[in-house]
């Protein structure tokens, strides 16, 4: 048939115009007539379209803040490590719970005085210090006792970062090359929190023990504050030699440590010693910075799994959210867009109609929720920095936000592609007979 063919020029009923040569204005009206109605519709019902947006917009906020949390528990978890100055950590396995013991934790590294000492001694190792955490009476001239997590580390000039104060003076002289028969120097660094809770503050009194009773015979004359433990806790800390620690809970029998950290000297590979170490202290798990963190990090796995779960929860709501309001849309509007297929209109321009609002749709929802994030994460940081003292804990790089307006666009996409094939189904004469 040739192209002068009348054939060709005579429209179908419920055909789409523009099926000849002038396809591609025709395909411009059409898109531009439906582009318009689609707006129109969506003004025309703000109240449906505003809700539609908003669930939209949860699904992206919900992604967003997790993965902001996710990139800023990892970045400031590396950032934590990196500025404790240590390469390995030397660990005896999981930390044991002991509620009927005194300190309430079985640390898993063994004579840690001597192994450090060892450790000291190899060549490629620049210091090798134990360290011990242990649950602790603590209270102040009130006698109100409250239960802290104790810390044993060195007791060094430089062993922590002071806000105020000098810090311990002796260092940890009631070891006593394990006799523990050395004076105690009953001295005690605290957090900042834990000076506001007991409204103390430098050359003040804590009373510390790993009973009640002992904290009572137990005075400690604070002489520093620093938030150096608290930052890898997340909780209150108050500080001490280690033997003390020890010589407070009942870990002087076998000189336990949570673990040992190690710092290399320059140029000394963290995997290979890494390697040696493991060859030569089997009973123990030795780990570079990276392991440590992910060790941390698998602790806390049904936390992590239970905000991934919320965030799908989250995602596949919206998406629900907006196909029923569309179907509700397109259920409501059904009359009309029969009669528009009756005079002509096509099945695909309606399809695209429905499509272009999703699309809009998803976008402004996107754009919402993204715009959201930042004030959220702000909120969250404060909260974070009032809680647990961290700051910059939520971080929201640009790939996450893109991530998020990609789940709103999919969001849109999956509304829209669902809502279209109901739309195309559509039967003008069921509708029109009614």
């Amino acid at each position: 048939m040739s192209d002068t063919d009348p054939g060709k020029s005579v429209g179908r009923p419920g055909s789409d115009p523009g099926d000849g040569r002038g396809r591609g204005p025709a395909a411009a009206n059409r898109a531009r007539g439906a582009v318009e109605v689609a707006v129109a519709q969506l003004r025309h019902d703000g109240a449906r379209t505003g809700l539609m947006i908003a669930g939209i917009a949860l699904a992206v906020l919900s992604a967003t803040l997790l993965g902001s949390l996710g990139v800023g528990v990892v970045e400031t978890g590396s950032e934590k490590f990196a500025a404790a100055d240590r390469d390995l950590w030397v660990t005896g396995g999981a930390i044991e719970v002991t509620p009927g013991e005194i300190g309430g934790i079985r640390n898993g590294v063994v004579d840690a005085h001597d192994l450090a000492a060892e450790l000291e001694r190899r060549d490629g190792i620049q210091t090798a210090v134990p360290i011990a955490f242990q649950s602790v009476y603590v209270a102040n001239e009130s006698g109100e006792f409250v239960t802290y997590v104790g810390t044993g580390g060195p007791a060094g000039p430089n062993a922590v970062t002071l806000r105020a104060g000098s810090g311990f003076t002796r260092g940890d002289v009631h070891y006593a090359n394990g006799t523990y028969q050395g004076p105690m120097t009953r001295e005690v660094v605290v957090d900042p929190a834990t000076a506001e809770r007991f409204d103390v503050s430098v050359n003040d009194t804590l009373y510390i023990g790993g009973s009640i009773a002992e904290a009572r015979e137990r005075p400690f004359r604070v002489v520093g504050v620093s938030r150096t433990y608290t930052r890898f806790l997340r909780s209150p800390t108050v500080t001490v030699p280690l033997s003390e620690l020890q010589e407070l809970t009942g870990g002087t029998d076998a000189d336990r440590a949570t673990f040992v950290t190690v710092a290399l000297a320059e140029g000394v590979s963290a995997d290979r010693m890494r390697q040696e170490l493991e060859q030569d202290y089997p009973a123990y798990e030795v780990r570079t910075n990276r392991e440590q963190l992910r060790a941390t990090l698998r602790q806390q796995a049904v936390v992590i799994a239970s905000g991934v779960s919320l965030t799908v929860l989250a995602a596949v709501a919206g998406v629900a959210l907006t196909v029923n309001l569309l179907f509700s849309a397109v259920h409501r509007q059904r009359a009309e867009f029969a009669a528009l297929v009756a005079v002509g209109v096509g099945p695909r321009t309606l399809a695209g109609v429905v499509s272009i609002q999703a699309i809009v749709l998803g976008g402004l929802g996107g754009v919402v929720g993204v715009g959201l994030t930042l004030p959220a994460a702000a909120a969250l940081n404060r909260l974070a920095l009032a809680v647990v003292g961290f700051e910059g804990l939520v971080r929201t790089p640009p790939s996450v936000l893109a991530a998020g307006f990609a789940i709103a666009v999919l969001t849109s996409l999956v509304a829209g592609l669902a809502a279209s094939l109901r739309v195309a189904r559509l039967r003008p004469l069921a509708h029109l007979s009614r």
